[in-house]
């Protein structure tokens, strides 16, 4: 399991050959879930088919935190990505970290250092209610385009960061980052309290040398 915990404080530091990685944390303000199936993918290549995530919580708006490596050399900003995205449904200590997982996963077919996760081929990552990559799924390139400009989308604090409300009637939205080092197949966990209730969910764009 990665040192989440770690990588999400402000001011971790991480070294790897001549390259420190600075953690920051930028709020990205709040996902609406209206039917509380909270599902992470890439915008770009949504599917009809594509599943939430098993656990489920309580319909509801919840924070978004963006963890951003700021990578340095020579004591000076290189460059910025964003190594992880956080909603966070109680502000509570996580105890464990399990894999977020969809129906059919099963963790007994994995070998180790493998993980599920969704696939990244247009490099962005989002939360978003079920409904909104159903709609998405829906949407022709003349849609998305005009709906995601990229000329929008920040370089900075946040690389790629972009909000949208995809369905008027019931207010779900899309919260979305760039994705790390950008496509790849990134891994999403949820954090339990030391109860068993959902703390938070985070996705790691695997951008810090642990």
């Amino acid at each position: 399991m990665p040192e989440l915990d770690r990588l999400l404080q402000a001011g971790s530091r991480y070294a790897h050959d001549d390259v420190t990685y600075v953690v920051e944390a930028h709020p990205l303000g709040d996902l609406s879930l209206p039917t509380g199936r909270l599902a992470a993918f890439d915008p770009g290549i949504t599917d009809e088919d594509d599943e939430p995530f098993s656990i489920t919580v309580a319909p509801g708006t919840y924070p978004v935190t963006a963890w951003v490596a700021v990578l340095e050399k020579e004591d000076r900003e290189w460059q910025r990505r964003v190594a992880a995205v956080q909603l966070t449904i109680r502000d509570e200590p996580v105890a464990t970290w399990e894999l977020a997982l969809v129906d059919g996963d099963d963790p007994a077919d994995l070998e180790d250092g493998e993980f599920f996760g969704y696939a990244v081929e247009t490099g962005g990552g989002a939360f978003a209610d079920i409904t909104v990559g159903q709609i998405l799924a829906r949407w022709d390139s003349e849609d998305f385009e005009e709906a995601f400009d990229p000329d929008d989308f920040p370089e900075a604090p946040v690389p790629g960061h972009f909000a949208q409300v995809v369905d008027e009637k019931s207010g779900a939205n899309l919260i979305m980052v760039e994705s790390g080092w950008g496509d790849g197949y990134y891994p999403t966990y949820v954090g339990l309290t030391e109860s068993g209730d959902v703390a938070c969910f985070v996705t790691d764009f695997l951008v810090v040398p642990y």
